[in-house]
């Protein structure tokens, strides 16, 4: 059977791709089960897209896998979700190893229970060295909570001297995000049918390409990952120019 993989240009890859994994209590609930049954079986999409971006080339994949605003859900909710992060980041080191892949995260992790902050920095420290791809989960983010802290930040370096108010310009600030070493999002993948970007990267995403789909997180698998990767290379890229100027560049 032939993959959508043949037909992706291999040269023309988005460098970071941004997912937000929605639809995984809508899953639970068409199939009658509880919530943390649609997180579990996101676990397998999770995996089988990581897998995708490294055999394909991409070298950044950004993962929304629990924002500031999810603590709000039911105590329940967020004590299993917790508790499956943490087995999973366990379970999966063996295979981020195997493919060479690096974990990242961004957020405020040292307010995430003892528990999975502990196994999310094993993670990180075990992997570092890996240099085939970067996969960033966030965790506890919010965008705005992210510019905020950059903000404060900043603010501390001029009140200490260490820059002027003039030296401020975008690129100083993006050295303030915890996006700093990475490159902005090319793709935003939302599953779900949802179509918002629910306080994500919200900075880094002033020029990324956002691709919509139906399909609810547990059923996202790796054709569907190329679809929105063709759709990306089907789009003509502008950043403020009109056609003929990308055209003749």
């Amino acid at each position: 059977m032939s993959s959508l993989k043949e037909h992706i240009d291999l040269h023309r890859l988005p460098s970071h791709i941004a997912v937000i994994m929605d639809g995984n209590g809508r899953w639970a609930k068409k199939h009658g089960k509880p919530r943390i049954f649609g997180h579990r079986n996101g676990v397998k999409s999770v995996r089988e897209v990581t897998e995708a971006a490294a055999e394909i080339g991409i070298s950044y994949l950004t993962l929304y896998a629990f924002s500031t605003e999810n603590w709000s859900r039911p105590q329940l909710e967020v004590n299993a979700l917790m508790s499956l992060l943490v087995d999973t980041l366990r379970n999966e080191i063996e295979t981020l190893m195997k493919n060479n892949i690096r974990l990242h995260a961004i957020g405020d992790i040292h307010k995430l229970p003892k528990k999975t902050e502990k196994a999310l920095l094993e993670g990180i420290h075990e992997t570092s060295m890996n240099d085939r791809m970067t996969l960033t989960l966030a965790l506890n983010y919010s965008a705005r909570w992210e510019i905020k802290e950059a903000a404060k930040a900043l603010a501390m370096d001029v009140r200490e001297g260490i820059l002027e108010p003039g030296d401020i310009d975008e690129i100083t600030f993006q050295r303030y995000l915890t996006t700093s070493k990475m490159p902005d999002p090319e793709l935003m993948i939302r599953t779900s049918g949802e179509k918002r970007i629910s306080n994500f990267l919200l900075w880094q995403s002033a020029y990324t390409e956002l691709y919509f789909t139906e399909i609810y997180w547990p059923e996202f698998r790796k054709e569907d990952f190329y679809a929105a990767i063709i759709d990306f290379q089907m789009r003509e890229r502008r950043f403020g120019k009109i056609s003929e100027q990308v055209t003749s560049t």
